[in-house]
């Protein structure tokens, strides 16, 4: 919320996931007062909950004397002392996952500058749940006990494998620095179902994440055109890496690469 104050202009921010058909206010910054802590607000409810419903950002100039919206949440809202409110809702795929506010002592108009930060950050957190509910999908289908390749269903392998791909493909686009650490952790969990202890014969072999990428992506038979529209790298880029990783695994081929990196329990 600190981040969306800074980029807003407005002294208070807040907001929260919807859990129990609810949304839970569960962060705020630049608040003067506790009023706003553990506020649950609820669908049509207020001006947060009129914008979750609605799927649209509401605006309250004056919230006090604000006739379109319920004042179920005055007590929060008023006992702050927030003169203008504006509610933008997280909407994910379409469906309505939270809502974060700015919120103002004064009066305060809100214009392209103020508002376009404000849906900013409610798409950064809305891409966030994507991954997670991504994460979250693709770990279904695993168990997490360590299976050899070879008794591996292939079907189940090529999944995990695509599976792999993807969660690379979709952390690479993420900001959030403890958002992609944990991401690589998953990522490192599926590396190790489908592969016994790394062979003997191989060294420590460090590939740059780039060089994985891209590696993981021709493990699936994408050409190197495709693998540079996935990734958004110009096809040359995606060629260097490739011979930047066939050099580090001392093969010659992209499919001795591939077969090199699985030996070394660096792909799935």
């Amino acid at each position: 919320m600190g981040d969306l104050t800074r980029r807003t202009g407005f002294p208070v921010a807040f907001g929260g996931l919807s859990r129990d058909d609810a949304i839970h206010v569960s962060a705020i910054s630049g608040a003067r007062t506790r009023y706003l802590e553990g506020l649950v607000v609820h669908p049509m409810k207020g001006l947060g909950g009129r914008a979750y419903v609605e799927k649209r950002p509401r605006l309250a100039l004056d919230y006090r004397t604000a006739r379109s919206i319920t004042h179920d949440y005055d007590r929060a809202i008023l006992g702050e002392g927030i003169a203008t409110l504006f509610a933008v809702p997280v909407l994910v795929s379409g469906k309505p996952r939270g809502v974060i506010y700015c919120g103002s002592w004064g009066e305060r108009r809100v214009g392209d500058v103020i508002a376009r930060p404000a849906f900013q950050v409610a798409e950064e957190l809305a891409t966030e749940l994507r991954v997670r509910d991504e994460v979250a999908r693709r770990l279904e289908t695993f168990t997490p006990l360590q299976m050899p390749a070879a008794s591996m269903p292939a079907a189940a392998r090529e999944e995990l494998r695509e599976s792999y791909a993807e969660l690379r493909s979709i952390a690479a686009g993420v900001d959030d620095d403890g958002l992609r650490r944990r991401l690589a952790r998953v990522e490192q969990r599926l590396a190790a179902l489908s592969h016994d202890e790394p062979h003997p014969s191989i060294g420590d072999i460090h590939l740059s994440p780039r060089e994985t990428d891209v590696l993981a992506r021709a493990a699936l038979g994408e050409t190197n055109a495709e693998i540079g529209d996935t990734l958004g790298l110009r096809e040359a880029t995606v060629k260097s890496y490739l011979k930047s990783a066939m050099a580090k695994l001392d093969v010659s081929t992209r499919h001795a690469a591939v077969m090199q990196a699985r030996r070394a329990g660096l792909l799935p």
